[in-house]
């Protein structure tokens, strides 16, 4: 793990004015964090802040052995910020909210469309104030359409994006994806825009506005089987494991578990074929091509799973290993988190929190490994307006509070 230091970050002094909540944009405002930025979140003293700090069970616990508003949930996508309680329906906290805006370099939202119009907080109001300001909009369906005006959650654009209808088991009813994917990915996307932006408006002093939503993003990582059904106009199906494009690469039932294979190219099966003694296999005229083995599926598919089945889940691995062909374990989360190379790439991090029983929390690492700015974990995923006096007095707005 990379501890706050005196290294350079790669955004360092870039100021992000978080107006989100939930999970994609805090996924994009917490990425910008852990990259250097100084992440001010805003938050409403009506609700007791984000709606996911109440999102349990699992919750951090105090020093007395109560639970705060630390959720596991919460925090994972709100490390590296400070929390302002700002009240938006006051005057006084639109104003507070506005003078933030003018010493940011990002502001990010998620209220429905022209949902900030009232307080003059919307992406036209502080665009024309503050020309340089990138200001990034995310919401289910975006600023237009025919949808415009519908909430949107990662469930639903999970189903109105196509994605579900692609997950599960073949015979199955249409299944979401295991996590919040659909914010996940939007997140990603707009911390790509707003980064996009800055480097325009470090090349040319024009800010502007990045419309962004849930749908349109989960639509975009359809990606092959999106491009599949616009090149022939079939509607891709449902294969629980299986891919539509490759055969075998599905997972496979051992004696004592299961594993997955993926057979990425025609040398691979034969070197699997011979692994397993099914010469025979590897010469037949029907699985001879990737798209033979995709028009003979089922067959061989059954093949392979009789043969797998006589292996114990161990055996199957070290000798599809040892001819290098792509094969692995099902992990739990548990065995994941906890595994050797997990913890040779620092998939878990502990970041000090003050008031916390265990004096720390444990929380998924930030991927990215830069070799001059490394990702610090300078904070904890903060309090429900915690950085409140600290905010308002850094920016000279002691006044101007509540």
């Amino acid at each position: 793990m990379t501890d706050a230091s005196d290294t350079p970050q790669a955004l360092d002094g870039l100021v992000v004015l978080d107006l989100s909540r939930i999970l994609a944009g805090p996924t994009a405002t917490q990425m910008l964090g852990d990259l250097g930025a100084t992440v001010i979140k805003v938050e409403n003293p009506k609700t007791g802040g984000d709606d996911t700090r109440g999102w349990g069970p699992n919750y951090a616990m105090d020093t007395d052995g109560q639970a705060t508003d630390l959720s596991a949930y919460f925090m994972a996508a709100n490390r590296n910020k400070e929390s302002i309680s700002v009240d938006l329906s006051t005057q006084n906290g639109q104003d507070t909210v506005r003078a933030l805006a003018a010493r940011a370099d990002v502001v990010i939202e998620n209220y429905k469309p022209g949902g900030l119009e009232k307080y003059g907080l919307d992406h036209e109001t502080l665009c024309a104030a503050h020309p340089a300001l990138v200001y990034c909009s995310i919401s289910g369906f975006g600023q237009t359409g025919p949808n415009r005006d519908q909430p949107g959650y990662d469930l639903m654009a999970q189903g109105y994006g196509g994605i579900m209808s692609l997950t599960g088991a073949p015979d199955g009813p249409p299944m979401k994806v295991g996590v919040g994917i659909a914010d996940v990915m939007c997140g990603m996307y707009a911390t790509i825009g707003i980064l996009a932006a800055l480097r325009h408006r470090d090349a040319t002093g024009e800010g502007q506005h990045i419309d962004l939503s849930l749908v349109d993003a989960q639509m975009a990582w359809l990606i092959n089987e999106g491009t599949n059904y616009l090149t022939s106009g079939k509607v891709p199906e449902r294969r629980g494991n299986a891919h539509p494009n490759i055969v075998p690469y599905d997972a496979f039932a051992c004696a004592d578990g299961h594993i997955l294979l993926a057979v990425g190219n025609d040398a691979q099966f034969v070197r699997f074929c011979d692994a397993f003694g099914l010469d025979d296999i590897a010469t037949d005229p029907r699985f001879l091509r990737n798209l033979d083995r995709i028009t003979h599926r089922v067959e061989l598919t059954s093949i392979i799973a009789g043969k797998l089945a006589e292996f114990s889940a161990d055996q199957v691995l070290e000798k599809l290993h040892a001819v290098k062909v792509p094969a692995g374990p099902i992990h739990s989360v548990e065995q994941a988190l906890n595994s050797n190379q997990a913890k040779a790439r620092d998939s878990v991090v502990e970041i000090p929190a003050q008031n916390i029983e265990s004096g720390t929390v444990k929380l998924l690492g930030n991927p990215l490994k830069f070799s001059r700015t490394p990702v610090q974990y300078r904070h904890a995923p903060p309090r429900f307006g915690e950085n409140t006096q600290d905010i308002l007095k850094r920016y000279g707005l002691d006044d101007e509070k509540d």
